[in-house]
């Protein structure tokens, strides 16, 4: 069941302008009470539409939403949109009344309706009408199944308004006892599959609930590795959160017309597509099917202009409430840390560049866990030196009697394919020691890692070049990412992606999420390293972080600092 609720943040913003538009009457010497005019009387009637769900079904012996919680929201919405940050003005002040009659429900649903409700009809009174739907009043209704009620009855629950200079619009909400519920196919990747390939997925559900379902709504969604190269035409596609590189998704929608009987199953007569990009680790791809549409579809969506994607009816099967599965789980990334060589004499400062690679050729992420720990890395200070000024992101780890300083240093995630990230450090000679170095350190190996051999590397002062400096070493390093949407394929031999015999969908591990061009973004996500393939990776985190918390804490407080000392200014 979706429940239909708008924002309470609008609430808020709603009470804290109209208090101050009640000082400004009061300032001006105007009792509100008495005044009788109204903008939009003097023109044409502001169009003001009742806002609600279509459709509202209820479970057969479920009882009212739990904790007050409605099973739906009413309300208002005025032409245009709200302004941001809470400054937007009303289009209309003056006392307008809304009507929720329930009466169309008798038999089929008990109700509690707001506004001290006379049995069946509540109702409200109101006074201004703003832009958009967030700023203005709404009201709550609780439904459930009347008893004796049989799964197919249905109500009406009618909504209208009523005020002078304003033009309402009616709602409607259809209401049924009975719901269909619809389970997911299961899907696994297939046995071999590489980055490059094209999955093939025999998507599909079983309408586990009461009663048939009207119709049914495919959505699938795919992160930044993934692209989907059909286009069909009963399908709409979007990019989500562009600007967000672990969440973002590239959508479709697809519809479907029934009826769909219940315990019934269908799946999609042609599996669709999700071809994998070179970079792809662990990408995720998911979908479900529900009877009702997602509540950001249709804004920024476009119509494919492909074939239809049909549905059949299916056999067998495993079915569960979701279902995804994780893709090019076998790709590697080859992290690299290098340090520098740099000369100098006593009292000399100088600036040795640390730097942390991602040769590729996948990128590092875990879009599992979200993206939300930062990731870290070990530098040792060379004897002889100290920090004169460390990178924004670093500081000192420990000391032990001003000599063997290491300081730790946290970068933000993904990490792209291809992409390289420099710490410069300016140390401070205090003693010429010849050879002096200080290793750079991943703490580590990492679950995906491709090439182990040069996680590590040196920072190295005043050297003869007879210093032994294992690991530190340029990369294996790739052609680079490639992420076009040309339908290609890869090879997925004759196995379609689905799996029957699955007891759970989907997987652990760790990859990322970004733009779909593949381009860096040195400002993405942070790292958090979860599930049975990242134990390791999580384990240095964690570790990492109990050593280095203190300089975690600060580093986010300055952050938090500078934002609140940004907003003030």
């Amino acid at each position: 069941m979706r429940r239909h609720t708008r924002p309470r943040p609008g609430r808020r913003a709603v009470s804290g302008l109209a208090v101050a538009g009640l000082l400004a009457s009061l300032t001006a010497g105007i009792a509100r009470a008495d005044d009788t005019t109204t903008r939009g009387t003097s023109a044409e009637p502001i169009p003001v539409a009742l806002t609600g769900p279509d459709r509202h079904g209820m479970a057969t012996g479920q009882d009212y939403p739990a904790d007050g919680e409605p099973s739906f929201s009413v309300g208002l919405r005025g032409p245009g949109e709200a302004e941001d940050g809470g400054t937007t003005t009303s289009l209309h002040d003056g006392e307008f009344t809304v009507t929720i009659d329930a009466g169309g429900l008798e038999g089929v649903a008990d109700v509690e309706l707001p506004c001290d409700a006379d049995g069946l009809v509540a109702t409200c009174t109101g006074w201004s009408v703003y832009p958009g739907e967030v700023y203005n009043k709404d009201w709550d209704v609780r439904l459930r199944a009347a008893d004796g009620a049989e799964a197919g009855a249905t109500g009406t629950l009618r909504i209208t308004g009523e005020g002078d200079g304003l033009d309402f619009t009616g709602k409607t909400v259809e209401v049924r006892v009975g719901v269909p519920d619809f389970g997911m196919r299961t899907l696994t990747e297939p046995e071999g599959f590489e980055a490059g390939d094209v999955f093939q997925g025999r998507l599909g559900f079983r309408n586990t609930g009461e009663i048939a379902a009207d119709r049914a709504v495919l959505r699938f969604s795919g992160s930044r590795g993934l692209s989907f190269p059909q286009r069909f035409s009963n399908c709409s596609y979007a990019v989500h959160s562009k600007d967000n590189l672990t969440r973002l998704r590239k959508v479709a929608v697809c519809t479907f017309d029934g009826p769909f009987a219940p315990g019934d199953a269908y799946r999609v007569a042609t599996p669709v597509k999700v071809r994998t990009a070179d970079f792809a680790l662990r990408d995720i791809f998911g979908y479900r099917f529900s009877e009702t549409a997602p509540d950001d579809f249709p804004g920024g969506y476009e119509q494919g202009d492909g074939p239809e994607l049909t549905l059949e009816p299916a056999t067998g099967g495993t079915y569960r409430n979701y279902a995804e599965v994780d893709l090019a789980t076998g790709n590697t990334y080859d992290l690299d840390l290098t340090g520098e060589r740099v000369d100098g004499a006593e009292g000399d400062t100088v600036t040795a560049e640390v730097a942390l690679h991602n040769h590729g050729p996948a990128w590092f992420n875990s879009l599992r866990a979200g993206g939300n720990e930062p990731f870290a890395f070990s530098v040792g200070i060379p004897e002889g030196a100290s920090v004169a000024q460390a990178p924004e992101d670093c500081g000192p780890l420990q000391q032990d009697g001003g000599s063997g300083v290491t300081y730790r240093c946290w970068t933000e995630t993904p990490l792209l394919e291809q992409e390289t990230r420099t710490f410069p450090f300016d140390l401070r000679i205090d003693e010429v020691v010849e050879g002096a170095k200080g290793l750079v350190t991943l703490g580590r190996t990492f679950p995906s890692e491709g090439a182990e051999a040069n996680d590590d590397g040196w920072i190295v002062l005043n050297g003869t070049g007879d210093e032994e400096t294992p690991g530190d070493s340029a990369g294996t390093g790739s052609d680079g990412p490639d992420d076009s949407d040309d339908g290609g394929t890869g090879g997925t031999g004759g196995n379609d992606g689905s799996d029957d015999d699955a007891t759970a969908a989907g997987g652990t591990g760790s990859s990322g999420a970004g733009d779909q061009d593949g381009g860096a973004d040195t400002d993405g996500g942070s790292l958090a390293l979860t599930g049975t393939t990242a134990m390791t990776a999580g384990g240095a985190a964690l570790a990492l972080l109990a050593a280095g918390g203190a300089l975690l804490l600060v580093r986010r407080r300055r952050a938090a600092t500078a934002t609140a000392a940004d907003a003030a200014a």
